[in-house]
C-alpha cells in the first residue's frame, strides 16, 4: 500500500508541474499578444512601452497562478466532498451546501485576481 501511494502522490505532484507549465506559458502567450501595440515594431522601444509589456506580463502570470491554484482546490474540493458523500450518503445534503458555498469562495478569488489583473494593466 505504500509504494502505490507514493507512485500516486508522485503522477500527481508530476501532473501538477505540467499543469502550472502550461498555466504560465498559455498566460505568457497570450499577454506577449495584447502587449504589442501598433502595425509596425519601433527598432527602439520607449520606457513606457516597457513598462506596458512588463504590466502585462506580470498582470498574466498572477492570473494564471489564480486560476490553476483556484482549480486545484475546487478538484480537491469535489473529490473529498463526493468521498464523504459516498461514505455517509445521508449526510450528503449538508456535505453538498458546505462543498458549494466552499467552490463560491474559491471563484471569488479568482475572480479578485482578475479585477486585479485589469486594474494592473489600465490603471497603473
Amino acid at each position: 500500500m505504500k509504494k502505490t501511494y507514493f507512485r500516486t502522490t508522485k503522477r500527481f505532484v508530476s501532473a501538477i508541474a505540467v499543469l502550472a507549465a502550461i498555466a504560465l506559458l498559455v498566460s505568457l502567450l497570450s499577454v506577449t499578444a495584447f502587449a504589442t501595440e501598433g502595425d509596425a515594431p519601433q527598432a527602439a522601444e520607449t520606457a513606457e512601452d516597457n513598462a506596458t509589456g512588463s504590466k502585462a506580463i506580470a498582470a498574466g502570470i498572477a492570473v494564471g497562478v489564480a486560476a490553476l491554484a483556484g482549480a486545484l482546490g475546487m478538484a480537491i474540493a469535489i473529490g473529498k466532498s463526493v468521498e464523504s458523500m459516498a461514505r455517509q450518503p445521508e449526510a450528503s445534503g449538508k456535505i453538498n451546501s458546505a462543498m458549494m458555498l466552499g467552490l463560491v469562495f474559491i471563484e471569488t478569488t479568482i475572480i479578485y485576481a482578475l479585477i486585479v489583473a485589469i486594474l494592473i494593466i489600465f490603471v497603473l
